[in-house]
């Protein structure tokens, strides 16, 4: 049977960080459309009845910008039939097994040393900063893709909320939504059902702490600071939204009129 594309976000067992990004407004008084464009965590440990419902969408593209080492600690995504599935690594704003490990299993001296004093929103935000201005090229793939036949589409990486919230966001920018409705959406991630589950490898109450909480807090939250600073290095670096999508990604009018047909009511 096949199942009614919702506009609000249904419960997901083995998925987090999942909706429908439909409903956006854009400044020309459009919408974005529902049913083209989801977000979410990675789908590795989907259900059989996550799976379902994912297939159920009509899925054309499955966007992973998951890396190697992302892979490798959660698995691969499950298969959705008929889904073609591309992976387009970005950099990760906690990349390299050594950092990942001090997460994990960082005694509290050392999670200050590599965290504390703003450290850890400054590796978010560099991060941010690096992805806008290196990763060019992969996200010229994703809006071409969407523009030429690559809706229903779904985006995600480990957490749904760094790479995939800037993929998004630049999807989001092209389809000239507004920017307060882009970082309403990005915000979203917060939402206690929707985070990431920090997994610390000590069981003991030291090692979920008030203080190791709080340390590790800046990764594992989307801040409007983040997104601003990806914003801020589009324009220091292009100048404006416009000079950024045509030289920076290479979205010829053509292909953003295509885009705003695809995606937007």
């Amino acid at each position: 049977m096949t199942q009614q594309i919702p506009s609000t976000e249904p419960e997901l067992a083995g998925v987090r960080n999942f909706r429908d990004v439909g409903g956006l407004p854009t400044t020309d008084g459009r919408r974005v459309r529902f049913g083209v464009l989801f977000r979410s965590g990675h789908l590795a440990h989907a259900t059989q009845e996550d799976s379902e419902f994912l297939a159920s969408l009509g899925l054309h593209t499955v966007f992973d910008f998951r890396n190697a080492a992302d892979q490798k600690l959660e698995g691969p995504d499950v298969e959705l039939p008929g889904v073609r599935n591309v992976n387009l690594p970005l950099t990760d704003p906690a990349d390299g097994a050594e950092f990942w490990k001090m997460v994990r299993d960082g005694e509290i001296e050392q999670l200050r040393g590599i965290l504390g004093d703003g450290r850890a929103a400054n590796r978010m935000i560099t991060s941010y900063r690096t992805i806008i201005k290196e990763r060019t090229a992969e996200h010229a793939r994703v809006l071409r893709s969407l523009a030429e036949d690559s809706v229903p589409a779904l985006m995600h990486c480990a957490a749904g909320k760094d790479r995939a919230g800037l993929s998004i966001a630049v999807t989001l920018l092209a389809l000239g939504v507004e920017r307060e409705a882009i970082v309403a959406d990005y915000l979203e991630s917060n939402a206690k059902h929707r985070r990431y589950k920090v997994r610390r490898s000590s069981s003991s109450a030291a090692g979920y702490s008030p203080e190791v909480m709080e340390l590790l807090s800046p990764l594992f939250e989307a801040r409007a600071e983040y997104l601003a600073a990806a914003f801020e290095t589009i324009e220091e670096t292009w100048g404006d939204v416009d000079t950024y999508l045509e030289q920076g990604l290479g979205l010829t009018p053509e292909l953003r009129a295509s885009l705003r047909e695809r995606l937007l009511d």
